[in-house]
């Protein structure tokens, strides 16, 4: 899945697996399953980002999914969306410590102070909030043709049918529910897609 950035993927879950329970980013039982969990869980989100593409990534945390996606996938430009000093810090730091400083970058800001200056063509985001105020904050970062890709859990389609009003009175379209990494990960990951209400969401890359 990492290619040739295994190495870095690697680099990387150590810095989790330390520094990154340390700080307080990881929870220490975490760590045992940091690779299924987290790094891959947030790499095949790449398959539904569209080649060459500029990803905003909310929320980012300890860079989650941000930095897997952008060690899977080198054609893309991502934008790490994150309000707390600490883990702006940790984020920085990783990014430099992996080489990704040409096309990854931190903005320290909460997703409402970032509108006007972060224009994505996908705001991607990974256990943040649900989906009505994921919406809310993320949908104006997009572009005039972007969308929101947010990671959920399997219960997906039920929160997508709970929040359709509330998704629809913050701009957005009609959501379309993914399955991310099947045939790779023994649980696939879920992807929720939500266009603005005025765009269809593009078809998703070919395989």
């Amino acid at each position: 899945m990492f290619g040739t950035a295994l190495p870095s993927a690697e680099a990387y879950a150590e810095r989790l697996a330390t520094d990154g329970v340390e700080w307080g980013l990881i929870g220490p039982r975490e760590t045992p399953r940091l690779w299924d969990r987290h790094l891959l869980n947030s790499a095949v989100t790449a398959e539904v980002l569209p080649r060459g593409a500029t990803v905003a990534d909310v929320g980012s945390g300890a860079g989650l999914p941000g930095i897997p996606i952008a060690l899977a996938r080198p054609d893309l430009r991502l934008v790490l969306v994150e309000p707390l000093l600490r883990r702006a810090a940790f984020l920085a730091e990783v990014i430099d410590e992996l080489g990704l400083g040409d096309r990854v970058e931190v903005v320290r800001h909460r997703a409402e102070e970032a509108v006007g200056s972060v224009s994505a063509d996908v705001v991607v985001s990974r256990a943040l909030a649900p989906l009505d105020r994921l919406v809310r904050w993320c949908l104006p970062l997009c572009s005039p043709t972007g969308h929101v890709a947010a990671l959920k859990g399997g219960s997906a389609p039920d929160e997508v049918a709970r929040d359709a009003v509330a998704v629809r009175a913050a701009g957005g379209g009609e959501p379309e529910v993914v399955r991310c990494g099947e045939g790779l990960l023994e649980q696939p990951a879920t992807v929720v897609r939500v266009p603005r209400a005025d765009q269809a969401l593009p078809p998703l890359p070919l395989a």
